[in-house]
């Protein structure tokens, strides 16, 4: 949101129009007909209504739009109509300009787009006024991507910028990103676009570790080259021979990866075998891709010995977002793994930036609809969402998956679905009908339960029947966005026939009871504990309810229904006694930048925060206030879904309790003695609690859990240093939920 009042000076003025110019100047060889004099007079437009205003930075506002409009060009690769959206896309929810101005001016195109981009107005009757907006962008997918890959683009300009902004922002937003962003990205192929998301939500996010492993590449930087040209040294020689035209790539992989293989795989960064890839770039016609990358696969594996379960062929089949490569792991010199990735030019492209450069090649394959069939599963959510925004965001989200499974129908047509998914998911991907009336699953001709998960090669059938019809647990067996939201579907719509029958019924009984249905159905409702008549007419067509019972709870008078008085009792006064409250010390947390005793808060158990952590604070809706760690693995799902009840927190600077921490560490076993040392680092060289421990050893190797209580992380992490000296220990970390 812009800021300020300040107008653009003359020097400022001189540089926005060089950056201008500059954007004029790289687009030059796509610009046709009158695209150059619309672009202009969207700068004007956009330089006009912005001159006012300041980013949180100082920088002049007019700035942002028009790097957007570069990242679109040249990072992205969209032409001149996402230009002129990129620069005009704050100007209709920031300044005074409107729709019908813009209409006027560039017509409905452009309108269509930067009306997708413009944030909803007037929210006040919804929770999340965030996923609203973010529901609205994603809706647009169907009918212009554009409008979606505009909005990366500023996403991706916002986090560069983003150190202006209070960390409590940049946590929600570095939460969204990752919720969304950064796998959609990933899922319309834009993979330098989803790195960058990525590390920079890493650095927000875990700074430390981000400092950390980056240092550590950087002064490995020098090796590496060193090794990288050790090992594509005989590479070119053969690969010149062949006469093959090439480009050869070394780099290492991104941090937000590598902490994540940290993670997965717990391990120590010197201990990942694949820190960088080279990447083999071939540059032949179309028609040669295939057989030329199979050839360089071949000239590799001559010299270096192959790791065969490591070889991906995503050439014969692409990835589902499109992506074609031929990857590969191999022990080079001194014995390290490298990764080597083989691919075209064109591979390359799409693989680089990947919605908007497939659709250069569409026409290219057989499988050019790759989008189309994704875009398709999109579509159904729209058709069938019911009006829930958070709803709508995680079936979406499930649509955004990184690892993928094939499968085949009977008569052996591929189907690519999300790692996980369930012959129920499958039925719902042949078609909504044979999802809804599925009965049995049959996988290579076996009988399995539905919630049956797909594995590579499994042959499926359905069988179906025009009786049945899904069910409420069916929700428990189905992981993607198109069979949740078409289960959800026809769960609402015979939740409405019930409601109906509900209705009638008990219109029937209070008119035979001599009774106006109005002015009586919502006191029954009140007094049945229903929030609203449709779930009252539900529960009576359940037979939840008996109207016979009505009579048992109310009596008539005068045609109203009155609630009968019930006796107080001794166990009716005993049941209705106040909780006693618990008694707080002094709150050692600041909301808002307030330190208030009153707030009802605790310390969530997902992530256990200790003094010192980097925190927020979630408003439950029956368990008080929840602190969090800025790290918590809900973080992004919270702020997505819910940034509506997000506080800002922060430590007081004292706090008078001590805080449960949990470790994992794994190493050698070196028997009985690992214990011993374990315990006597930790209680009585550092002097700290131990709650609770527990071991265990296979093979040479143990891992165990510690328990300790620790005053601040300061002190919890010289007891993970000096854990980390122990000659044993392979790893030791704190243990996230």
């Amino acid at each position: 949101m812009p800021t300020g009042t300040t107008a653009i000076s003359s020097e400022e003025l001189k540089s926005i129009t060089e950056v201008f110019e500059g954007l004029i100047t790289s687009l030059k060889p796509k610009l046709k007909g009158s695209d150059e004099k619309d672009i202009r007079k969207a700068y004007e437009l956009s330089l006009d209504a912005h001159k006012f205003q300041r980013r949180k930075s100082g920088e002049a506002y007019i700035f942002h739009p028009l790097e957007v409009a570069r990242i679109c060009h040249e990072e992205i690769g969209l032409g001149p109509t996402a230009v002129i959206c990129a620069i005009l896309h704050d100007v209709v929810e920031d300044t005074p300009i409107n729709l019908e101005e813009i209409y006027e001016l560039f017509g409905p195109k452009v309108t269509k787009i930067v009306d997708g981009l413009t944030k909803l107005d007037g929210l006040y009757n919804v929770d999340n006024k965030n996923a609203e907006n973010l529901k609205k962008v994603l809706s647009t997918l169907v009918e212009d991507v554009r409008v979606v890959l505009i909005k990366m683009a500023d996403r991706i300009h916002n986090l560069r910028t983003i150190n202006a902004m209070p960390k409590h922002k940049k946590l929600r937003i570095a939460a969204e990103t990752m919720y969304i962003y950064a796998p959609l990205a990933h899922r319309l192929g834009l993979y330098k676009v989803k790195v960058e998301f990525e590390d920079i939500c890493m650095r927000i996010t875990d700074s430390d570790k981000y400092k950390e492993i980056s240092n550590k590449i950087k002064a490995s930087e020098e090796d590496r080259q060193r090794y990288i040209s050790k090992f594509i040294g005989p590479l070119q020689q053969k690969i010149d021979k062949e006469g093959i035209k090439y480009r050869i790539i070394g780099r290492p992989k991104a941090i937000s990866s590598i902490f994540n293989k940290i993670k997965t795989k717990n391990v120590e960064f010197e201990e990942i075998y694949d820190l960088f890839a080279v990447r083999i770039i071939v540059d032949v016609p179309l028609a040669l891709e295939k057989s030329v990358c199979w050839q360089v696969y071949s000239i590799i594996t001559d010299y270096y010995k192959p790791i065969p379960e490591r070889l991906k062929d995503w050439i014969t089949t692409p990835k589902g977002n499109g992506y074609e490569s031929l990857h590969t792991t191999v022990i080079g010199p001194s014995g390290r793994f490298v990764e080597v990735q083989i691919r075209s030019e064109r591979m390359d492209d799409i693989a680089e930036r990947g919605f908007a450069a497939h659709w250069k090649y569409k026409g290219v394959k057989s499988d050019d609809n790759v989008y189309d069939k994704w875009l398709g599963n999109i579509r159904t959510l729209l058709e069938n969402q019911n009006g829930d925004a958070i709803d709508f965001l995680n079936d979406f989200k499930t649509n955004l998956f990184k690892e993928e499974v094939y499968v085949f129908t009977p008569n052996g047509d591929m189907k690519i679905l999300p790692k996980g998914a369930t012959a129920l998911d499958f039925a719902f991907d042949i078609h909504s009908d044979v999802g809804a009336q599925a009965v049995s699953f049959k996988i290579n001709n076996k009988l399995v339960p539905m919630g049956y998960v797909l594995q590579n090669g499994d042959q499926i059938k359905v069988n179906t029947s025009k009786n049945q019809s899904p069910k409420e647990d069916w929700l428990k067996l189905v992981i993607t966005g198109k069979a949740r939201s078409k289960i959800r579907s026809s769960l609402n719509e015979h939740k409405k026939l019930s409601a109906e029958l509900g209705k009638e019924a008990l219109i029937r009984k209070l008119k035979n009871l001599k009774i106006d249905f109005e002015t009586n159905t919502d006191l029954i409702a009140s007094e049945y504990g229903f929030r609203n008549r449709p779930d009252l007419y539900i529960a009576i067509e359940n037979e939840t309810i008996k109207l016979q019972d009505l009579t048992k709870r109310f009596e008539i008078i005068n045609g109203e229904l009155v609630k009968l008085k019930v006796e107080e009792t001794a166990d009716t006064k005993e049941s209705v006694k106040p909780r006693p409250t618990k008694s707080k010390s002094k709150s050692e947390i600041i909301i808002n930048g307030q330190i208030d005793e009153s707030f009802d808060y605790s310390l969530s158990t997902c992530c256990n925060p200790v003094m010192g952590d980097e925190i927020f604070a979630f408003l439950t809706t029956n368990s008080g206030m929840k602190i969090h760690r800025f790290n918590c693995s809900n973080a992004s799902n919270l702020f997505t879904n819910y940034g509506y009840r997000i506080l800002k927190a922060e430590w007081a600077k004292t706090a008078s309790r001590n805080f449960e921490v949990e470790l994992k560490i794994t190493g050698i076993d070196t028997g009985p003695g690992v214990i011993q040392m374990l315990t006597n680092e930790i209680s009585n060289h550092l002097g700290v609690n131990i709650k609770a421990f527990s071991i265990s050893g296979e093979e040479g190797i143990f891992e165990g859990n510690i328990k300790i209580i620790v005053k601040d992380k300061g002190q919890l992490n010289t007891v993970i240093s000096r854990i980390k000296r122990i000659e044993s220990i392979s790893t030791i970390e704190r243990t996230i939920v």
